[in-house]
């Protein structure tokens, strides 16, 4: 299992309707996501800067490469685009981050 952590940017004002939106989180893009390896999916809010904080374990063998081409997957970055910083096609901007510390 690897972890890996990334920031997105949630619009000012939004983070009740984010909140409010995972917690009724689809179905089929939870099975998408476990399918693709993903378990132990956290996201973290720091409501100074509107940052989004995701920490996720994937399996050595994971299929997180193939997760934009899903048609779920899509239609939740279309939901999603309204309330937080995007690409031109509806992903989230993800920043990958660097691990610098480390407590087993």
């Amino acid at each position: 299992m690897e972890t890996i952590a990334l920031r997105m940017n949630l619009h000012p004002g939004q983070a009740a309707e984010y909140k409010r939106r995972h917690d009724e989180i689809w179905p089929e893009l939870a099975y998408v996501l476990k399918q693709a390896g993903v378990s132990d999916y956290s996201i973290f809010l720091d409501e100074e800067t509107h940052h989004l904080f995701a920490v996720l374990k994937r399996s050595e063998n994971h299929g997180m490469d193939d997760i934009p081409e899903n048609e779920v997957v899509r239609r939740w970055w279309d939901f999603m685009a309204d309330i937080m910083e995007t690409n031109a096609d509806n992903s989230p901007v993800e920043i990958p981050l660097t691990k610098v510390f480390h407590l087993p």
